[in-house]
């Protein structure tokens, strides 16, 4: 399994954020900008609802904006994490539906945010391997290199989900 902790060459996103289907969108707390220099990402008042994976204190986004926290390890997720990004990507789907852009964010928008993104498209009709394609064309290839996600996603997670809770 590939993740940002254990492959330090993962490549730094060149922006903070990218439109992965019209107002939906996939980002994280950090980025390159010029000739390779960090900076951080912060959430003003661009989107109307943010999804976090990984919470940052001072990334934002402004008070009154829609924030949703929901904090999973770059890993194996248990039943309990798992229905949290099914919830997630329920909410991202509804607030799609209502007109709102939606922001879906984790450390560097590659893999937590991706399993979200991919999973809110598969419920709108996309199939997982049309989903993960889509989310490699407009992230960056390296958008969900964590291959255990990959699968969860192929498997389908309510079945992903229901496997785990039967072995816990």
């Amino acid at each position: 399994m590939r993740t940002r902790g254990n492959q330090p060459d993962v490549p730094v996103p060149d922006r903070p954020w990218s439109e992965i289907v019209p107002g939906l969108w996939m980002g994280g707390h950090e980025y390159r900008v010029g000739a390779g220099q960090l900076a951080f990402a912060s959430v003003d008042e661009e989107f109307d609802l943010v999804q976090t994976l990984l919470r940052l204190p001072g990334h934002g986004p402004a008070a009154g904006v829609a924030h949703q926290v929901w904090p999973i390890p770059d890993g194996p997720l248990d039943g309990t994490q798992l229905a949290g990004v099914m919830r997630l990507a329920q909410a991202a789907c509804a607030a799609l539906d209502e007109g709102r852009r939606v922001l879906v964010r984790c450390y560097h928008g590659y893999n937590r945010s991706g399993l979200v993104v991919a999973h809110a498209l598969v419920r709108r009709g996309a199939g997982a391997d049309e989903a993960i394609r889509l989310i490699r064309a407009r992230r960056s290839p390296w958008a969900l290199h964590n291959e255990l996600f990959v699968e969860y996603l192929r498997a389908g997670l309510p079945t992903v989900r229901l496997l785990e809770e039967l072995a816990e």
